[in-house]
């Protein structure tokens, strides 16, 4: 199995998982932005959590647009939609997947 079935694969699970604590939450609470920052930083080890995805999130924008003009990557849009819609969890490994997409048509030449 290549690598970049995995990439996919980890998609899928970074969507599923997270989404299994979200949706339960809007269906008990709505889209209330208030109650989530709360409950995300509720105490220290949340906030922990948190602050680690903020900036994991930050970090994937910049290497995603750093990436895309340097290895012509494209589609790079979409892990930062996945990163948005979803978190670190899906715009990682989809942004990891075209990348490898890209570099192995770059290594047989053909782009």
């Amino acid at each position: 199995m290549k690598i970049r079935h995995w990439y996919i694969g980890l998609c899928v699970l970074g969507t599923l998982l997270p989404y299994s604590q979200f949706i339960p939450f809007l269906q008990q609470h709505g889209l209330d932005l208030r109650l989530f920052l709360q409950q995300l930083f509720a105490n220290r080890i949340a906030a922990f959590f948190g602050l680690d995805v903020i900036v994991s999130s930050l970090v994937l924008w910049i290497a995603v647009l750093v990436d895309r003009r340097r290895n012509q990557v494209p589609r790079a849009w979409a892990p930062l939609l996945g990163n948005l819609l979803v978190g670190v969890s899906l715009g990682l490994p989809l942004w990891l997947y075209f990348r490898e997409v890209r570099l192995t048509e770059m290594r047989e030449g053909r782009g």
